[in-house]
């Protein structure tokens, strides 16, 4: 278990960075997570590649996990919308928004009965939200995207934790982003055609950070996360991918100087969702929740 949680806070850490490079690129959103995605997939074929083996899952299987990289897709963009609509700190918070969505989402999707304590730790960092929305109005736009990412995010670790049981990790991780590049490949011509861009191609110094941003935040910090959720409940994975806005916020702070930026009021939201993160860790230490941390 101890393990696990080293996985997921250097997946969270990688996370965090990701908001920086969001900013960093110059891209359009969506062309941002399209080449993201396609030097993803190209890593993870290449390696496969020289491995020597086939893929262990079948055609079935590669749909049911493509789907889930549908899902993975839109919540990129989305994210990447919502940083160049406000910015990244803003952002990065409204994905705490995760930890709600999941308290309420993951008890119907799997059909057992609610946690209230997983609702109100959820709807504290909601509250944090809340607080930073009304002292900053003009990040609105920015705010209900990234809020409808965090919806979209809080919904493909609950059905990830299905299909690792029927295949591994590297696989999984594999199907999920080239089912998701496929998927925003075709969606790529009609999201271009109400979302016109100046340019397609990245500058060198865009591709140099896309490489990073592709193979290391992405193949790299999605594989840590996947085998993390293999042992760790989707709940407890998305409360602690709220410690994803303390890491990319101090880098956004001390990089792009975003302290200057935002209000007073953001940092008594930012304040109640670390305590969400605080009190559900505190939780984990003191009960064994033997139904969530097995299959």
């Amino acid at each position: 278990m101890k393990r696990a949680f080293l996985q997921l806070h250097i997946a969270v850490f990688l996370a965090g960075f990701t908001g920086v490079l969001g900013r960093l690129i110059t891209l359009n959103e969506a062309v941002l997570v399209w080449y993201r995605m396609m030097i993803a997939c190209f890593v993870l074929w290449i390696s496969l590649l020289f491995q020597k083996r086939k893929p262990a899952a079948s055609r079935k299987l590669f749909i049911q996990a493509s789907t889930v990289g549908f899902l993975l897709a839109l919540h990129w963009v989305t994210f990447y919308a919502g940083i160049k609509n406000s910015n990244i700190s803003t952002a990065l918070v409204c994905l705490s928004a995760m930890g709600f969505f999941t308290a309420i989402l993951e008890p119907v999707m799997l059909r057992r009965p609610f946690d209230m304590i997983e609702v109100l730790l959820g709807l504290l960092a909601i509250a944090g939200i809340s607080i930073i929305f009304h002292f900053d109005p003009h990040y609105k736009l920015g705010i209900i995207i990234s809020l409808f990412s965090a919806f979209l995010a809080s919904i493909f670790p609950i059905l990830n934790r299905q299909i690792l049981q029927k295949m591994d990790a590297e696989t999984a991780t594999r199907y999920q982003l080239s089912g998701g590049f496929i998927f925003i490949t075709l969606l790529m011509p009609v999201y271009l055609h109400y979302f016109p861009v100046d340019k397609l191609l990245p500058s060198l110094s865009d591709f140099a950070w896309l490489l990073v941003l592709g193979i290391l935040c992405t193949v790299i910090a999605y594989d840590l996360f996947m085998k993390a959720l293999q042992k760790i409940s989707a709940f407890t994975v998305n409360l602690t991918y709220n410690l994803e806005p303390i890491y990319g916020i101090g880098m956004a702070f001390l990089i792009y100087r975003e302290d200057k930026e935002v209000s007073q009021g953001f940092y008594y939201g930012f304040c109640l969702i670390v305590a969400a993160v605080v009190l559900q860790s505190l939780r984990l230490r003191k009960t064994s929740l033997p139904e969530k941390t097995g299959w």
